[in-house]
């Protein structure tokens, strides 16, 4: 495969990942996970797990995170970060100028309530398909990344601990640990 035909390649996966990643970035990244990862081979899973994980940590939203880094892993270079970056977010702004053209016309109309209803759980749905995605043996080494996941879960659903912290902390962990 030739430079440009990576390029290309990579701007079509990443603007069909953001035409079709409804819900945001955590509902995206099964879909990017399977393009990637499955189909082209561009990383490894243990790399994706770790661009995941860095998303994570990084500020902006993760999806655009996450096209940036494997952009530039794919290719090597910032054109590659800049190409799958642009792509992914294309989609929605695209959709959003069009929407907002419409939105005032039909917002009372019954059928589009419905859709938007039925969008809300298929987000559900794609949401937990990404944290089932990263599951894995990559993710859990051993018997201290199993607690370090534990405490945090139990931190942030049992005792409403704030998100932000609990990533910051299982980061510490992590490095203290390993």
């Amino acid at each position: 495969m030739s430079e440009l035909d990576l390029y290309i390649s990579l701007f079509i996966t990443f603007f069909k990942i953001g035409l079709f990643g409804f819900g945001g970035g955590y509902a995206m990244l099964s879909l990017i996970q399977h393009d990637v990862v499955e189909t082209h081979n561009w990383i490894s899973v243990a790399d994706f797990t770790d661009i995941v994980a860095i998303s994570q940590s990084t500020p902006g939203p993760i999806a655009f995170n996450t096209a940036t880094y494997i952009g530039y892993t794919a290719t090597g270079s910032i054109w590659g970060s800049a190409i799958c970056t642009i792509a992914v977010s294309l989609p929605s702004l695209i959709i959003m100028i069009t929407i907002s053209k419409f939105f005032f016309m039909f917002r009372d109309n019954k059928y589009v309530e419905m859709a938007m209803q039925g969008l809300k759980i298929t987000v559900l749905g794609l949401i937990g398909a990404a944290a089932l995605l990263l599951m894995n043996k990559q993710n859990f080494v051993d018997y201290k990344s199993y607690i370090i996941f534990a405490i945090a879960f139990i931190a942030t659903f049992k005792f409403k601990m704030d998100p932000i912290l609990m990533i910051i902390a299982a980061g510490v962990a992590g490095y203290l640990l390993y």
